[in-house]
């Protein structure tokens, strides 16, 4: 009797496990389990050896690409290098990663060890520094759908090399490219492919404080070496500098400094003090405007369009400093002929002018001798004299211009320096600024690669 009532406990206990009650409801949790241990068991699946080609050839494997710009962070002019946070990812086709899906009740595996399946060996050919993000967990996954396709993405930040042209600085575009290639693999093996749709993401609330992104272009630029070509892709991102900062910070302030150098040429010639500090002033604050200009900006062995706004408007401020110095000379001759004039008054000089030199002559022993006009003259004489008068008559100053009667009105050169002065610097500024904007504004130049 004791058999049968242990067999009668068991059968209850058996009716009354869990398991019974959830009979039907399959655990798909435990299910990824055994498809990973089963795809990626020992024995099963080699890391080290790439997938087959397209159609389970033997051609190369095909791995599509595309990224996501978070941001981009500054853009250095003096080592000519921008920092870029983006999320890369990578698309491929390894067969023997497939599995059965339930149903489609497992969409894909999630991994988070990159070294447990094949990967491409994608480097950035013109990165300078890069790392990835750790924080909270380190940011990047695999993932492994049932017909075999591996996703990759991961989250990194890399500081890149972008060669610029600075001719038309600050008024310039630059493209700053983006390259990724095999390292090891050549095209025989392994090709990389933009994706199809929309390969580059650029985030839309992107903010850079100098510059505007306008467009991004992808292309390829596969390599070839000694030890064959190498598959590469590469974007293109056109950055256009936003010109108001300079205009702000350098062009207004250049354009007042000018200015200011010419109310030299309205103060009187006599205040020298007065204009020697100003323009002495203008001339020192020009250059270190100048020389903080190009502190910001590397040493290249061109012509920027800023050297040639900072090295005119230079010559201008120096260039009123010298016409000070024109106008203190021409004043100190004005005092010297002033004096002369009171030494020998008017009266005498028109004395002396009124004797014609011509009535008397001198003799060898001092005394004079008035020379006798003939009496008769010839007809010979008479035509000629009416010739030297007609002559005379045509070699008269004609009247005279509106510029000179203007210019009349100041009997001093030093003066009149002045007064040409103060039409002549800002007319001859005023084409200036003409000239350049015309050349650079309309002048478009393609930028560093």
């Amino acid at each position: 009797m004791w058999p049968g009532a242990f067999s009668l406990l068991v059968l209850l206990a058996v009716l009354l496990h869990p398991s019974r009650c959830t009979q039907g409801k399959v655990n798909f949790r435990e299910k990824e389990k055994q498809v990973l241990d089963n795809i990626l068991g020992p024995g099963r699946y080699d890391a080290r050896i790439r997938p087959s080609g397209e159609n389970g050839t033997d051609g190369p494997a095909v791995v599509r690409v595309n990224i996501f710009v978070r941001s981009i962070s500054k853009i250095d002019d003096v080592t000519m290098e921008y920092s870029v946070q983006l999320t890369f990812r990578e698309q491929w086709l390894d067969e023997r990663l497939r599995f059965n899906d339930f149903g489609g009740r497992l969409k894909y595996l999630t991994l988070t060890e990159a070294n447990r399946v094949w990967m491409p060996d994608l480097f950035f050919a013109n990165e300078k520094e890069g790392h990835f993000h750790n924080i909270i967990m380190p940011n990047v996954y695999i993932r492994i759908f049932p017909d075999g396709f591996v996703l990759y993405s991961i989250r990194i930040s890399l500081t890149l090399s972008c060669p610029m042209n600075l001719k038309l600085y600050p008024l310039d575009r630059q493209i700053c490219s983006l390259r990724m290639a095999s390292y090891g693999w050549t095209t025989a093996d392994l090709v990389f492919l933009w994706k199809e749709g929309d390969p580059v993401q650029v985030v839309k609330n992107l903010h850079l404080p100098r510059f505007t992104l306008e467009k991004f272009l992808t292309d390829y630029c596969n390599s070839k070496t000694n030890t064959g070509e190498y598959s590469c892709l590469k974007v293109d991102l056109l950055f256009k500098r936003e010109f108001s900062y300079y205009l702000i910070q350098i062009y207004i302030p250049c354009c007042m400094l000018v200015i200011v150098s010419w109310v030299s040429f309205w103060l009187d010639q006599s205040a020298v003090p007065a204009r020697v500090s100003l323009g002495v002033t203008t001339l020192l604050t020009m250059a270190t405007q100048t020389s903080g200009i190009n502190a910001s900006l590397p040493p290249v062995s061109y012509t920027k369009a800023i050297d040639v706004w900072t090295g005119v408007c230079l010559t201008f401020v120096f260039g009123a400093l010298l016409e000070f110095a024109l106008v203190n000379y021409a004043s100190r001759s004005d005092m010297h002929s002033d004096n002369i004039k009171k030494q020998f008054p008017a009266s005498e000089m028109e004395h002396s002018s009124s004797i014609d030199p011509s009535s008397e002559l001198l003799e060898p022993d001092g005394s004079a001798s008035f020379a006798m006009k003939p009496l008769v003259r010839h007809p010979e004489d008479s035509m000629s004299m009416e010739k030297l008068r007609q002559c005379e008559i045509h070699m008269q100053p004609r009247k005279k211009n509106c510029c000179r009667s203007w210019l009349s009105k100041f009997p001093t050169r030093s003066k009149r320096i002045d007064v040409i002065s103060r039409i002549f610097f800002p007319i001859v500024f005023a084409f200036f600024n003409l000239t350049y904007w015309s050349t650079y504004l309309f002048r478009e130049e393609e930028g560093g690669e």
